[in-house]
């Protein structure tokens, strides 16, 4: 093979399918969410949207551990808009009290969740960070807003540090027994510049190497290293040349789940997928015998699942 394989060894604390699971962070943890809803596990993937830099993620948590509500103070108008400077671009609104009721709902379902889950997620994708310069608080998101709006700012290893080290110990004290599982998304920020992108993304590497050695549940899957020397070929790439392809994803999600999933859940993930695959067979001819017989053999399969895994009733449930 002309590649050099990243070796991963199995986790310490495997992911069951009877485990809270939450993502938050860039495009990766988005993309290893879906993964994982798909496969019908428990998951709360990015509930503030798409997060790039640790600041907005560590006030993301802080949000969720605090049980902080949003006020009308924190929404701004733009055009026709209603914005959070905490939240994506989706959670945005045309009318001022939905859109407040929307994040507000949104915080509360998943403060509950963040208390409950097993193992958390979390994936920087940059060191760079936009500061407003009304307040000078971090903003998760831009919203299209001038440039000269705001101070652009690179963070240092002991800044992503001392903020991670509170929170962490925060998550430990409301939640013991979580797991937290760092990435650096593999994803180039090349409007920094080729440099720049390589100093960001080893600030990122070396804040979280501290932090796996501080904490005992912190661990670190190298999703970053698979694609850029594992999968060093722009076939792995989308066509903007910047983040990974369908397959690369896809092959990330694999190496994650041997790294992650015990046996047994490796063999519920593989029968579930295959449900969903079939499910998902459109026949040229649906009135036919042959496809009625087809559907009757998946509705066993999936009886016969939810009977040896109970717990997957109602995830299957509208399948």
């Amino acid at each position: 093979m002309f590649t050099t394989k990243v070796e991963i060894p199995k986790a310490a604390e495997s992911i069951g399918y009877e485990d809270n699971i939450m993502t938050l962070g860039s495009c990766f943890s988005e993309n290893i969410g879906k993964k994982l809803q798909e496969s019908s596990f428990l998951t709360d993937v990015n509930p503030f949207g798409v997060l790039y830099n640790p600041m907005s993620i560590y006030r993301s948590l802080r949000h969720l551990l605090d049980n902080q509500l949003f006020s009308e103070k924190d929404l701004f108008s733009d055009g026709s808009l209603w914005h959070s400077f905490s939240h994506s671009s989706l959670f945005s609104g045309v009318d001022k009290e939905k859109c407040l009721n929307g994040l507000n709902a949104g915080l509360k379902k998943s403060s509950g969740f963040l208390r409950t889950t097993k193992h958390l997620l979390v994936t920087f994708g940059t060191a760079w960070v936009y500061e407003y310069k009304d307040n000078g608080c971090v903003v998760s998101n831009c919203h299209k807003l001038p440039a000269g709006k705001f101070n652009r700012v690179r963070l240092g290893v002991d800044e992503i540090v001392n903020k991670y080290s509170e929170i962490i110990k925060e998550l430990n004290r409301q939640n013991a027994g979580i797991n937290i599982i760092f990435t650096v998304s593999p994803i180039r920020h090349w409007k920094d510049g080729a440099h720049e992108n390589n100093i960001s993304k080893g600030i990122l590497l070396q804040a979280i190497d501290v932090l796996q050695k501080r904490f005992e549940n912190v661990g670190y899957f190298p999703a970053y290293e698979i694609l850029l020397d594992e999968l060093r070929d722009y076939r792995y790439y989308a066509p903007d040349m910047l983040h990974p392809s369908d397959v690369a994803v896809s092959y990330i999600w694999e190496r994650f789940s041997d790294a992650y999933f015990s046996e047994e859940t490796l063999a519920v993930k593989k029968r579930v997928e295959q449900l969903k695959a079939d499910l998902s067979h459109r026949p040229l001819h649906p009135e036919a015998d042959a496809y009625k017989k087809f559907l009757e053999a998946i509705d066993n399969k999936r009886e016969k699942l939810v009977k040896d895994y109970p717990f997957l009733a109602d995830r299957l449930m509208g399948y």
